[in-house]
C-alpha cells in the first residue's frame, strides 16, 4: 500500500512502468507486483502511496498513459551476487532550470545531489536525487530528514 507499485495483466512482475495522469500531467515510476486488474477498460492498479502522488485518491479513477521504462530483472544480476543500490528522488521535472534550481537548494546541506536526465516515450524528466546507499536503511534515514525539511521524497533503487 505504502510502497510505489503497480498491478497489471501481462507485464512481467518486476517491470517498472512510467504512470502519467492525463488529467494533471503528474508521472510516478512504479515496479509491476501483482496481477490485475480485473476491471474491465483499466490497464493498471496503482499502490495508495502511488496514487496520492499522481493525485488520483479523490476521482479513484483517471485516465493515464502507461510506460516501460525497465523490463523485469533477466540479466543475472541478482544471480551473480549484485545488489540494488538506493538514492533518494527529491524532485523530478520536465524543466532542466526547475530540476536545476533544487539542485542549488539541496547542495549545500546535503551530499552527493545529482540531476537525472531520463527520456521516457518521447518526453524528457529531471529527476533530483541525492545519495547513493547500499542500503534502503541509510536512504530511509535521508528521506526522513529531507522530509521533515518539507521535501516530498521517494526511495529509489538506482539505475544500474
Amino acid at each position: 500500500m505504502y510502497q510505489l507499485t503497480a498491478a497489471h495483466r501481462e507485464l512481467p512482475l518486476g517491470t517498472w512502468v512510467m504512470v502519467t495522469n492525463l488529467n494533471n500531467g503528474r508521472s510516478v515510476e512504479l515496479r509491476v507486483n501483482d496481477r490485475g486488474p480485473f476491471v474491465p477498460d483499466r490497464i493498471v492498479d496503482v499502490s495508495y502511496a502511488a496514487g496520492r502522488l499522481l493525485g488520483m485518491i479523490d476521482p479513484g479513477v483517471i485516465p493515464v498513459q502507461v510506460v516501460v521504462t525497465r523490463l523485469a530483472p533477466g540479466d543475472g544480476a541478482e544471480a551473480a551476487g549484485l545488489r540494488a543500490r538506493y538514492t533518494v528522488q527529491v524532485g523530478s521535472f520536465t524543466s532542466q532550470a526547475n530540476a536545476r534550481n533544487l539542485e542549488r537548494t539541496l547542495a549545500g546541506s546535503f551530499p552527493e545531489v545529482e540531476v537525472v536526465r531520463r527520456a521516457i516515450g518521447g518526453d524528457t524528466y529531471f529527476r533530483v536525487r541525492v545519495g547513493d546507499f547500499p542500503h534502503r536503511s541509510d536512504a530511509l534515514a535521508l528521506a526522513e530528514r529531507l522530509a521533515a525539511r518539507g521535501f516530498n521524497v521517494l526511495i529509489m533503487e538506482r539505475d544500474r
